[in-house]
């Protein structure tokens, strides 16, 4: 009779975390794999779904407002597991490393502390991969080491960046001798 509640508790324990970590999957014909695979076999990316709660949370970046206090931009990264444990380690984001930027446009007002902007209405993602094996040549959002795409708000699984060039590494420019990452922004890469 122990034995069985043990087992029974066991089994109850199990069901809670796989639930709670999103990996119990009740319909026989998903793969895990194929639903944690950011990118599918052309390369296209998508907004990983469980991002927020298996992520590490990388850093923030408030962009300014054009006039006046406050921002008009909150962008929060996120990185996949590993990730910053491995760029701790040696300073390189690992091949297969996943970045992805929410963007949110900004409220700004008074409060007790002064001015604070806050984000407030979900603009879109920007989703990175780390690719140093070159694997999807063919792919005009593939290239110098990364996968790059932006997602609207209401689309995370169909981008609408077509050639990474003209429609992503213009802002990542000055950001190029750290691998087009703006590292130092990033407090929990620093060693």
């Amino acid at each position: 009779m122990k034995t069985l509640a043990v087992a029974g508790l066991a089994g109850l324990l199990a069901i809670v975390v796989l639930a709670a970590y999103g990996g119990m999957d009740t319909t026989a014909s998903r793969d895990l794999s194929k639903r944690k695979a950011v990118a599918d076999d052309a390369g296209n990316l998508h907004v990983p779904d469980t991002y927020r709660t298996t992520y590490e949370l990388l850093g923030s970046w408030a962009v300014a407002a054009d006039q006046g206090q406050g921002s008009k931009q909150l962008h929060v990264v996120y990185a996949s597991p590993g990730t910053i444990a491995a760029y701790r380690t040696d300073g390189r984001f690992p091949d297969g490393a996943v970045l992805v930027k929410e963007v949110f446009k900004a409220a700004t007002g008074q409060m007790t502390t002064g001015t604070v902007s806050h984000a407030e209405t979900l603009k879109g993602w920007f989703v990175m991969m780390k690719d140093s094996k070159g694997r999807h040549a063919g792919n005009k959002l593939w290239g110098d080491g990364w996968g790059w795409s932006w997602f609207d708000a209401d689309s995370p699984s169909k981008t609408t960046s077509t050639d990474y060039k003209t429609d992503c590494q213009s802002c990542h420019v000055p950001a190029r001798a750290s691998d087009w990452i703006y590292v130092n922004g990033y407090p929990p890469l620093r060693r």
